[in-house]
């Protein structure tokens, strides 16, 4: 096949350009992926680069999936030998190599998020500090922000008495992962670069490994990933890198846009190449996504084009509260399904977590199916971490985290006081619980070894020790599934989980479904340790593609990547997009109005921007201000609907127009009349739309309106605005 078919001409002269770096800038939508898998398989078909010198990494499984699919039809078999993975992946799969050199062993264990929460509180706890003070989740995201600028405990330089104590945490903190012979995800990045910093030799071994290294959304990477990608390339100076710094949205976790300026630094030989023909969306849909974005100064401009069309107006939609936004999200979705749109084609879109729960709500009552994403995920369950622990405690038999989540699970009858002076004794030898269980048995035995363990939990502590002895053993030369069949029968979980009820039922269910995933490593060379890696890599996002068709609730920060017909965004207003946080600093509005972009260029057929009069934040119902972001938007580009509330200021009416206040003075007949009496009486019968039947609780006057309370059985108790509720008297 001609790799360069179908090609326009800006993505054909980044696919054949020749040896050396090079800076893709590709719009959303204008086929970066497709760019990416041609330029492999162009190096490897027409300039003859053998397929195993080629290194692509991106930042989720799900695209590194993507990419192998396409370029096993490129390249047919010759694919296998291509080296296709994440940031943590490689560094992952290159340290079970190369690790010993560190201290580690093969079998080293990855940490979640949960392992180290649960590393820190003990840490916390050994040195005697407030937890409340120096919270674990808090703590841990500064560890991690100075592991991503390559900031060590040992180059920890505090500033203040806090950071001092911080400084000793992860100092603390390091040493306990070390114990476990674990690495948390930072640590698979700052050690691949401690590695060939230390190890001159094993970097040349790689760079001649790696002669063409190909990275996809480079603008996300952060110092420790930079580093290690100039470490690969600066000797044959191979480094093809494709970003947008238009979307470039989690410096939260460490991600540097201004890589890029870094990259034009030390490859000021590397051409610029821009990608701005869009595949995805009309162009109506387009031109506010420049319109937004054009408004920030970091940035290289580029202009969004496309052979699509011009589409409808972008739907800019002005609602009461946060109640009526959840309903008109759900009527309109309804209406659109009507007209033969799918439900798994719609997603909404916020800014933060908590704005999913009035939508949810509004799914509910309507009895509507949907997905959320971001909400407990299928490797975040109970009864698979559970079983997930069992296998990593076999793989790794140092892994206190694990161990400590099921020493005592199904119970066998050891308290947490015994669990605790389990590990703070195998803490004050300096040795692993494995072989601290077993002193404790030579102990037993009768030799002459001191403990804090109860007598009565002796007995339990060493029959457990038996049963982790034996799988240990036994698990020898089997693959993942069958390990795992032996934990189920020999701890008798099944027993344990399955009590009976629905919930049990399904929690067993949740376990047969990993099952049918260890199956698929079943025959792989060290079939355990590379699903225990697999697992430990999956993100949010790549679980998505499993969901059904319904409509997607997700934040705009776990839509990057993705793309629906049609898109909702919501809680368009000052203090939730942009962000509150923002408000003080040019960079991060800077990265509010990225966020937007994001969100926006995710449409392809119809969007919608939803705003709200008033909004409940912390309790409290307040007038909400307009996103200044909507004043960018062109008024021909959207079709515009202001509606008028009760004692609604001016300010809220000619923002929302995207005018200055003076042009738009509030006229008075836009504001309804002054009711002068009550309609609704404590104790009728009222029926509501959507909630039902109900009786009224009170009724009092606002300025221009009639509050009105409901019990309504079936939903609750109901505070209701009479001009929009739609109460009908019973009789």
């Amino acid at each position: 096949m001609d790799l360069l078919d179908g090609l326009n001409p800006q993505q054909r002269e980044a696919v054949v350009w020749g040896h050396g770096p090079a800076l893709v800038l590709a719009g959303p939508g204008s086929g970066k992926t497709r760019v990416l898998t041609h330029r492999v398989a162009y190096l490897v078909r027409e300039v003859g680069v053998g397929a195993r010198n080629v290194l692509a990494v991106t930042f989720t499984n799900k695209a590194a999936r993507e990419m192998k699919e396409r370029l096993v039809r490129l390249l047919g078999a010759e694919c296998e030998a291509l080296t296709i993975g994440t940031f943590h992946a490689t560094c992952a799969r290159i340290l079970r190599r190369e690790g010993a050199l560190l201290g580690y062993s093969p079998n080293y264990t990855i940490y979640d998020e949960d392992d180290q929460q649960a590393v820190m509180k003990r840490v916390i706890k050994e040195l005697n500090l407030d937890e409340k003070v120096y919270r674990p989740g808090a703590v841990l995201s500064i560890i991690s922000r100075a592991k991503n600028d390559l900031i060590g405990p040992d180059a920890w330089t505090p500033r203040s008495y806090r950071e001092e104590i911080i400084g000793r945490i992860y100092r603390r903190y390091q040493q306990a992962l070390r114990e476990s012979n674990a690495m948390d995800f930072d640590d698979l990045l700052t050690n691949t670069v401690l590695l060939w910093q230390e190890h001159p030799d094993v970097l040349e071994r790689y760079r001649l490994r790696y002669s063409h290294v190909l990275v996809d959304e480079f603008q996300d990477t952060n110092a420790a990933q930079y580093v290690l990608l100039k470490q690969l390339a600066e000797g044959h100076r191979n480094l093809f890198v494709v970003a947008d710094e238009d979307q470039s949205i989690y410096s939260w976790r460490g991600a540097d846009f201004r890589n890029i300026q870094r990259f034009r630094k030390d490859f000021p030989e590397a051409p610029t190449i821009l990608l701005e023909r869009n595949y995805r969306s009309m162009q109506t849909i387009l031109d506010v996504a420049n319109a937004v974005i054009s408004r920030n100064v970091q940035r290289t401009p580029k202009r969004l084009i496309t052979d699509r069309g011009k589409g409808g107006v972008v739907i800019l939609h002005e609602v009461y509260d946060e109640q009526e936004e959840g309903q008109y999200v759900v009527a309109e979705i309804q209406r659109l399904i009507g007209e033969g749109v799918q439900p798994g084609d719609c997603a909404i879109m916020y800014r933060t977590n908590a704005q999913s729960r009035a939508v949810e709500e509004a799914f509910v009552r309507a009895g509507m199916r949907y997905k959320l994403v971001g909400a407990t995920r299928f490797y975040q369950r109970r009864e698979i971490k559970d079983v997930l622990a069992y296998l990593r405690i076999v793989y790794n038999p140092a892994d206190s985290a694990s161990l400590n989540r099921i020493i005592n699970v199904p119970p066998r009858g050891l308290g947490a006081q015994t669990v605790a002076a389990l590990f703070a004794w195998a803490g004050e030898q300096g040795v692993s619980v494995w072989d601290a269980l077993h002193m404790l048995r030579e102990a037993d035995q009768g030799g002459d070894v001191a403990h804090p363990i109860a007598p009565r939990a002796v007995k339990p502590l060493l029959s457990f020790l038996a049963l982790w002895e034996g799988l240990v053993e036994d698990s020898k030369g089997l693959g993942a599934a069958s390990i795992l069949n032996l934990i189920l029968e020999r701890t008798n979980y099944r027993a344990y989980l399955d009590d009976g009820t629905e919930e049990g039922r399904d929690r067993w269910d949740n376990v047969m479904e990993l099952l049918n995933v260890a199956s698929q490593y079943e025959d792989m060379e060290n079939s355990l340790g590379v699903f225990l890696q697999e697992v430990a890599l999956v993100a949010d996002v790549d679980e998505l593609e499993e969901q059904p068709n319904v409509p997607v609730l997700l934040t705009l920060h776990m839509a990057k990547g993705l793309e629906f017909p049609v898109v909702f965004i919501l809680g368009l207003e000052e203090g939730i997009l942009p962000h509150v946080r923002s408000s003080d600093s040019p960079e991060e509005l800077e990265e509010e109005r990225r966020l937007f972009y994001v969100g926006i260029t995710r449409a392809k057929d119809r969007l919608y921007l939803v705003r709200a009069f008033r909004r409940a934040t912390y309790g409290r119902s307040a007038v909400a201000e307009p996103s200044q972001f909507l004043r960018d938007i062109p008024r021909e580009l959207t079709s515009r609907k202001p509606r008028t509330w009760p004692s609604r200021p001016s300010v809220s009416v000619s923002a929302f127009r995207g005018q200055p206040a003076a042009q738009a003075p509030r006229r008075e007949e836009e504001r309804p009349a002054r009711p002068s009496a009550t309609t609704f009486a404590p104790g009728e019968r009222v029926s509501h739309p959507v909630f039902g039947e109900g009786i009224v609780v009170k009724s009092e006057l606002l300025a221009d309106d009639e509050q009105v309370t409901v019990d309504f059985p079936a939903k609750g108790v109901k505070t209701l605005l009479a001009r929009f509720a739609k109460l009908q008297k019973v009789r």
